[in-house]
């Protein structure tokens, strides 16, 4: 049976939108449970023809996706294989961007890290104001992002501004994110929903190879070498996972507050790391 046997969301269809909502408490953390099943959903959305619009958004109210997990960092092998290879994140935002079908990310509360590269995958972006924040945290904890980030933000924003979001590691607001070019559009979080329904069934009402034949008309325009670009990401953030210094530094991010509901709200832990040697 399609769609069945998900832990981490809620799922409903009308008129050819599926609307999906992210449901991982306490933070929609895109860890090993989250991570997999994210990738079995775009496999399903991506075949199914009775789908032409996809709504990614989240049950909690204040996250749409945290971050990456960082559990997984302490369990990486320090050795770096020579051989170049995508992550997952890259993978599962990659089927997102080349699915013959239109995805929308609505975000109404924190976005950073591996949430943010889903985000920017997505064909189109809106935020709530006053609610949504977008980033990118990992350099602060000795990371090099992993899942599209130094690919997709210079291609969003230009060089400058993306190296501003990837080494400031600051929150950006909803109104900045849009005044850079991070997402399509900032609303009042009461006018958010119903602008991105209207626009979804809009879109889902066209014919679905038009649609897809856009789509690929535009990324040929847009991303000719970001395949390449992704590899060089992988394989630059493998090397960063492997530094026994950003192992410790992740440790000890887990001590000060990183993925609990408190420490993610505002990502205040980032203050109480000891400044890197």
């Amino acid at each position: 049976m399609p769609y069945s046997d998900y832990k981490c969301f809620q799922l409903s269809f009308d008129s050819g939108v599926a609307f999906v909502s992210i449901n991982h408490p306490p933070i929609n953390l895109l860890d090993e449970v989250l991570s997999p099943e994210f990738d079995k959903l775009g496999r399903e959305l991506e075949i199914d023809e009775s789908v032409r619009v996809i709504v990614l958004q989240s049950a909690l109210p204040d996250f749409f996706i945290a971050h990456s997990g960082l559990g997984r960092v302490g369990a990486a092998s320090k050795l770096v294989s020579h051989t170049r290879s995508f992550r997952l994140t890259q993978m599962i935002g990659e089927r997102f961007r080349n699915m013959p079908k239109v995805t929308i990310a609505k975000i109404e509360g924190r976005c950073r890290g591996g949430g943010s590269e889903i985000a920017l995958a997505a064909d189109m972006c809106f935020a709530a104001l006053g609610k949504a924040v977008f980033g990118h945290p990992e350099v602060a904890v000795g990371l090099v992002p992993g899942g599209g980030a130094t690919q997709r933000l210079p291609r969003a924003m230009g060089r400058g501004r993306a190296l501003e979001v990837l080494l400031s590691c600051n929150d950006f607001p909803a109104e900045l994110a849009e005044l850079y070019g991070y997402i399509n559009r900032a609303l009042p979080a009461d006018e958010l929903t119903p602008f991105v329904e209207k626009l979804a069934r809009r879109i889902a009402s066209f014919p679905a190879h038009t649609i897809a034949h856009v789509k690929a008309a535009v990324d040929r325009g847009a991303f000719g070498s970001l395949a390449e670009g992704l590899l060089v990401e992988a394989h630059e953030s493998d090397l960063s996972v492997a530094s026994e210094v950003s192992q410790v530094r992740v440790k000890e991010a887990l001590k000060v507050g990183a993925e609990t509901h408190e420490g993610e709200l505002e990502m205040d832990f980032l203050e109480r790391l000891a400044p890197a040697g």
